[in-house]
């Protein structure tokens, strides 16, 4: 279904003198936020008396479901990627501090919880999977298992190393996507991200291991599972035990047709045009099958209703690829035309980071929830949010805001949702490593 282009810098007048539970910061308050999307509703963001430092020691309103209450439920610098273990703890990484802390709930399950670390003296830790009570845990380099039980891990060892990173001696301390992810298929098989070194850096597809791909540890063997992912950061299984990953997918990217964009004659073609770029190309949101190729960085999914004219609506289901005028303009690296169409995506530059299939409550249901970063080179930014794509028929359909607010209207942000899954309570936590919290988001009921 084609839908109009989304602009985060939608002028709306923000809720005031709101109080935040259990404190009373004081000040101006912040910058209004955009106009909430369809469904959701400006909600009060409670913060306990003892965590409203920081981002939170101003008033909060963020954007939610009505009926559903959102708090800060932990503090905790730097929180990316999180899983829920067999006896109902939260597992949050953390790649800046070398460690994976584990959050107990009490027994109201609203209330903070306790906080320890679970594992430290990593190198950048991200991606967490669980198997059973086998932990998986993605360093920057290296894939582990351990045995998880009571809030501890024991009898580490090694599912696949020597996976790319800073510390590799070809790339020269230079490395712009080191952050692994991991997922474990119904079989056993372990799915390993990739990233790519950089924007265009066609070298990776012919690295040893290579990069800008998903790994399949199967047996002992890695193998490339799927290639042309620049950074496939959302890595999951689906429901029906299919693969799906969440790319960032790439910068700065040409106009590729033969005709004018900004409407003064002849052709833009191989231009670098910056209304072209903040909504060029699509983020893909992939189901994954063996040998699948996703184009990077010759070819581009490409979100246009009518391709190339500066005023299309744009549809993010079942696109097509386009050629990149900079790595691949006659088409001789690789046909862009006979890659598999892009089953779901997310507008340009969203930066789409974990990724959970979940079932939630309706009119929701099942689904998955990914982290919404948000821009950092698109004018005006893309905003942060938890986007929900619900599951229907096997598949992924059109995403729509689960949580959202952490934007003004000039741009400025105050939190970036990384991840997002449900607890065993049914509430969603939500972790966002740029105001150093995880969030509780509770359903009516």
């Amino acid at each position: 279904m084609a839908r109009p282009l989304r602009l985060g810098a939608a002028v709306a007048a923000a809720l005031a003198g709101l109080l935040l539970a259990g404190c009373t910061p004081t000040g101006a308050g912040p910058a209004p936020t955009a106009a909430a999307p369809a469904g959701l509703t400006g909600v009060r963001l409670s913060v306990p008396a003892g965590l409203a430092t920081g981002a939170f020691a101003e008033h909060r309103t963020v954007q939610a479901p009505a009926g559903w209450t959102v708090s800060v439920w932990a503090r905790l610098d730097g929180a990316r990627l999180a899983a829920w273990t067999p006896d109902a703890r939260l597992l949050v990484s953390r790649p800046g501090s070398g460690d994976v802390q584990v959050l107990t709930p009490g027994r109201d399950p609203a209330a903070p919880p306790t906080t320890a670390t679970l594992v430290d003296g990593l190198t950048q830790p991200h991606g967490l999977a669980f198997a059973g009570d086998t932990l998986y845990v993605a360093e920057s380099d290296r894939v582990d298992a351990y045995r998880y039980a009571d809030g501890r891990v024991s009898d580490r060892r090694t599912v696949v190393d020597g996976l790319p990173d800073g510390s590799t001696p070809e790339l020269r301390g230079a490395y712009a996507h080191a952050l692994k992810s991991v997922a474990v298929g119904r079989d056993g098989s372990v799915y390993v991200s990739v990233g790519s070194t950089g924007n265009t850096s066609a070298e990776d597809r012919s690295s040893s291991p290579e990069r800008a791909a998903i790994l399949r540890v199967q047996d002992g063997r890695t193998t490339v599972f799927a290639r042309g992912v620049r950074n496939g950061t959302g890595l999951a299984i689906a429901p029906d035990g299919s693969v799906w990953t969440a790319v960032n997918n790439r910068d700065r990217v040409a106009y590729p047709y033969d005709r004018s964009y900004e409407g003064g004659g002849g052709s833009d073609r191989g231009a670098v045009l910056q209304p072209y770029v903040n909504d060029h190309p699509l983020e893909p949101v992939a189901r994954l099958t063996a040998g699948r190729d996703l184009g990077w960085p010759y070819c581009n999914p490409d979100p246009d209703v009518d391709p190339g004219a500066p005023d299309t609506a744009f549809d993010y289901a079942g696109r097509g690829f386009v050629r990149d005028q900079e790595t691949n303009a006659d088409g001789s690296k690789l046909d862009c035309a006979a890659l598999p169409r892009v089953e779901q995506g997310l507008p340009a530059h969203s930066a789409p980071l974990g990724l959970a299939f979940v079932t939630l409550p309706e009119p929701y249901g099942a689904g998955a929830l990914v982290g919404v970063h948000g821009s950092w080179n698109r004018t005006p930014p893309r905003a942060p949010e938890v986007a929900f794509l619900p599951w229907r028929d096997g598949t992924l359909q059109d995403e729509r805001t689960l949580l959202g607010g952490f934007q003004s209207t000039d741009g400025s942000r105050w939190g970036r949702p990384v991840a997002a899954v449900t607890g065993p309570d049914g509430a969603v936590y939500v972790a966002d490593d740029e105001a150093g919290a995880v969030y509780r988001m509770a359903p009516p009921g």
